[in-house]
């Protein structure tokens, strides 16, 4: 498991933001101390204590560590496929992941996940949740445990999503182009049983969760499955997660096959509460961003996939205004082409202004969203806010670059100037897994190699 560091100082930052909401969200240039995995005390000019680790950070901003809330690890090896390049969600679904999803074997899994950890890492992500559906009747359910073992080899905390459909293949649009079948509730069940004893930590700063995520509620199982696999997975003490809402067409087909909104369905479906999250909610009525207020289930925030697909502008704004838990999230990146929260985190900046006017969003907001919003929907209250007692996840931004000159807010810098901003140290749980720019220990052109190696026996030719 994820071994600490000795003491540590963090000593004359730039700036650090906590993660919090305004007006807690800066804490200004101040020294950082973690002892035993924690955050000791944040003060400024705090003295080093004999045979403490001190690191310099005169060139950096400290942030929290991202809290990416969705995401399609397998993906990696599946970025800019030419016949998903110009689709919407639904064509896209029938032209890349489902064709290739008999062809993931586990070493390709393992490469995948290799991949986009590494990015995520890279990019200043600490906490990554990962939306797994590569499972069907006749398929391995190995690449669940493989996910933890790479997670834990990069010393990231890590929550599985259990998805899988169990729809029959025919209304399902991705299973409808494959003669794949998909599993039955009592094999995911039993599954998600397994990983649960084996993995799953409920702590408040826990490095390993097990979810329950089939992969869409309204095209993976029938309507009657959905409230059994909620209780099932309240039976087990384990959180909720799927897709919801993510294009027009979704919203039409809710309406045309249910007569109801797609928030309404699941509401009558046992499917919302502090419990359960939504990866997208791109197309929302009011009424239902009162329900989930009222209910608190949260919203993964994907707004680069979204607009990628053609899916539209979540109201993310809207939605954390009315009290909705927001968080943010790459998504897969074969339909991102970036597994960079750095890069989200600007774009959602950006996107939001562009749409409802420059006050729609602030920086400040969106930093909230992808540390202690993320850290909300996952149930991991002791993570992702820079506070005495919390667990010690941040990232050391390195400003001095000559695109960081002229900035007066160095503060924003990450977020404002996006891509490329090089991660200098990321410390997760009091351990640094990231130092002068590197994974330790990591092979990159190893790692190069492999994906080189996957893409060719994935691609059509």
């Amino acid at each position: 498991m994820n071994k600490q560091s000795p003491s540590l100082l963090i000593r004359n930052p730039a700036a650090v933001m906590s993660g919090r909401a305004e007006p807690a969200a800066r804490l200004g240039k101040v020294d950082l101390r973690i002892e035993g995995g924690r955050i000791e005390s944040i003060a400024p000019h705090l003295a080093p204590r004999p045979g403490e680790r001190v690191i310099d950070a005169s060139d950096c901003v400290v942030y929290p560590g991202w809290v990416n809330t969705h995401h399609h690890l397998f993906q990696n090896l599946l970025k800019a496929v030419p016949s998903g390049i110009n689709a919407d969600l639904q064509e896209w679904l029938a032209a890349v992941p489902y064709p290739r999803l008999a062809r993931f074997t586990p070493e390709l899994a393992r490469t995948a996940a290799r991949l986009g950890l590494a990015e995520l890492l890279l990019s200043g992500v600490t906490t990554c949740a990962d939306h797994h559906y590569l499972y069907h009747a006749n398929g391995s359910t190995e690449t669940g445990d493989l996910l933890f073992e790479e997670a834990e080899s990069f010393g990231m905390r890590f929550v599985l999503c259990r998805g899988g459909a169990l729809q029959a293949a025919g209304d399902h649009p991705g299973f409808s182009k494959t003669a794949l079948q998909p599993e039955t509730l009592d094999q995911m069940l039993a599954d998600i049983e397994r990983l649960k004893s084996r993995y799953h930590d409920g702590s408040a700063a826990s490095m390993r969760r097990v979810v329950v995520a089939p992969t869409t509620p309204t095209f993976s199982l029938p309507p009657g499955m959905l409230p059994e696999v909620a209780r099932a997975a309240r039976r087990m003490g384990l959180r909720l997660h799927t897709h919801l809402s993510e294009t027009k067409r979704y919203v039409d087909f809710c309406r045309e096959r249910y007569g109801q909104l797609p928030v309404e369905f699941v509401a009558d479906h046992e499917w919302l509460g502090p419990d359960v999250w939504f990866a997208h909610l791109v197309h929302l009525e009011p009424v239902e961003i009162a329900m989930l207020a009222d209910t608190g289930t949260g919203c993964a925030h994907c707004p680069v996939s979204n607009a990628r697909l053609g899916s539209g502008i979540a109201r993310a704004p809207q939605m954390a205004a009315a009290g909705v838990p927001v968080s943010l999230a790459v998504d897969g990146v074969a339909s991102n082409e970036s597994g960079s929260m750095t890069n989200e985190a600007h774009f959602a900046w950006l996107v939001h202004r562009a749409a409802q006017g420059a006050s729609a969003t602030t920086i400040e907001e969106i930093v909230h969203w992808g540390s202690a919003g993320g850290a909300r929907v996952l149930g991991l209250d002791a993570v992702a806010t820079l506070a005495p007692g919390q667990a010690a996840d941040l990232v050391l931004y390195d400003v001095n670059a000559p695109r960081f000159e002229g900035f007066h807010d160095l503060a924003v810098a990450p977020v404002a100037a996006g891509e490329p901003v090089r991660v200098r140290y990321s410390i997760v749980n009091g351990r640094v897994v990231v130092e002068n720019g590197e994974i330790p220990g990591l092979d990159l052109e190893a790692l190069r190699r492999d994906a080189a190696r996957g893409v060719r026996e994935l691609i059509d030719d």
